[in-house]
């Protein structure tokens, strides 16, 4: 027999919405968190330790059902669309073609290059 779980429907609307703003797949995330944690020249001996914060915390969150998320991780996904929102609201004068934006959005898991 199944049991079946329930998620709360702000939690429901939240992974939406997170899952929404987060539109990288989680392995292009995984390679751009490591490019960014320890350059493009070299990777340290377990890169998965190399990756920066908060990224790390959004990767592994990808990977988990809405019924395993932690509260933690539920403060995370809120602080990610609060951060990506703001980012979106600050967009700069060049738009996608400043790159220090970009990368901000893409640390995060948001490509503005990624069509909806």
């Amino acid at each position: 027999m199944v049991s079946e779980q329930r998620v709360e429907p702000e939690v429901e609307e939240l992974w939406e919405a997170f899952h929404e703003q987060v539109n990288m797949p989680s392995e292009q995330l995984r390679q751009w968190l490591l490019i960014r944690g320890s350059g493009e020249e070299a990777f340290g001996p377990d890169p998965d330790l190399d990756l920066p914060e908060p990224g790390r915390h959004i990767l592994r969150i990808l990977g988990k059902r809405k019924v395993d998320l932690s509260p933690d991780d539920i403060q995370t996904m809120r602080d990610t669309l609060d951060l990506i929102q703001d980012l979106m609201d600050a967009k700069p004068p060049r738009g996608n073609a400043d790159d220090e934006w970009r990368h901000s959005l893409l640390d995060l898991g948001h490509d503005v290059l990624v069509e909806r």
